[in-house]
């Protein structure tokens, strides 16, 4: 189930583009933050993403990095529930997620089988039909799964990139997104620009990450910031173990 880790990390990693110039300490000045240099506000804006305790994010779109443009729909939080969905593009299959606790359940579409199972992939439908897979999260053939659905692994990627000297910002007009009052901060990589649009309100979260150039056209929206996971799982009617669709051979730690 390498796809929905690599859908989650290529949301992260707009993140990481963008606020990897950002120093870890941020200046909280007094006044607006329209009125602040374009570094401040990308410092204030990668701290109050990091703070955060749950996140919804949807990224869209292509990296570049010669995979199908995809969508992840996850919502997530720092206990490492989350909930949503991958698409991993252009009929490649998509993936319904649920993480609760200790238990981890996966809903593969018939796509997902035939293109990243391809063989066995119609057994392992046929066992599900049209249900969910459930496993434990210590399963190490759900571990890509479980690391994708905590909200700490994409706190890590974007903080330990923190400081780098990749390049300066430039602060753009203030636009509207989704609704939401904005201050974009720009910067230029490796032939493409990243921007990331600041909320002038509130704690100033990201409200939307954009990666345009060298074959990247993508975006990442957050939204429903500190707000509670959804709490719903499949009922054991929906359910199948996954040692029944993917063998009974005991997961190895």
């Amino acid at each position: 189930m390498t796809g929905q880790r690599i859908a989650t990390r290529a949301a992260a990693c707009a993140a990481v583009a963008v606020f990897a110039v950002a120093g870890t300490t941020a200046a909280q000045a007094d006044d607006d933050i329209e009125a602040l240099p374009a570094e401040q506000i990308a410092d204030r804006s990668r701290e109050a993403l990091l703070d955060v305790s749950s996140v919804h994010l949807r990224a869209r779109g292509d990296l570049g990095e010669g995979r199908p443009p995809m969508t992840v729909n996850l919502s997530v939080d720092r206990n490492g529930n989350c909930a949503g969905g991958v698409d991993l593009g252009e009929g490649k299959g998509s993936v319904e997620i649920v993480k609760r606790a200790d238990s981890v359940w996966l809903k593969p579409d018939a796509d997902f089988w035939e293109n990243q199972v391809p063989v066995g992939g119609s057994a392992f439908e046929a066992v599900l039909a049209g249900r969910y897979m459930k496993g434990s999260a210590s399963d190490s053939r759900l571990r890509p799964v479980v690391e994708a659905c905590d909200l700490d692994t994409f706190r890590e990627l974007v903080s330990d990139n923190a400081g780098n000297d990749v390049g300066t910002f430039a602060k753009g007009e203030v636009t509207t997104v989704d609704g939401v009052r904005t201050v974009p901060v720009t910067r230029t990589l490796h032939g493409q620009k990243l921007t990331a649009y600041v909320d002038t309100g509130g704690e100033h979260y990201p409200v939307r990450i954009t990666v345009l150039g060298d074959g990247a056209d993508a975006a990442v929206d957050f939204s429903g910031f500190d707000e509670p996971v959804p709490t719903a799982t499949p009922s054991a009617e929906d359910t199948v173990d996954v040692s029944a669709v993917l063998g009974r051979a005991p997961a190895q730690s």
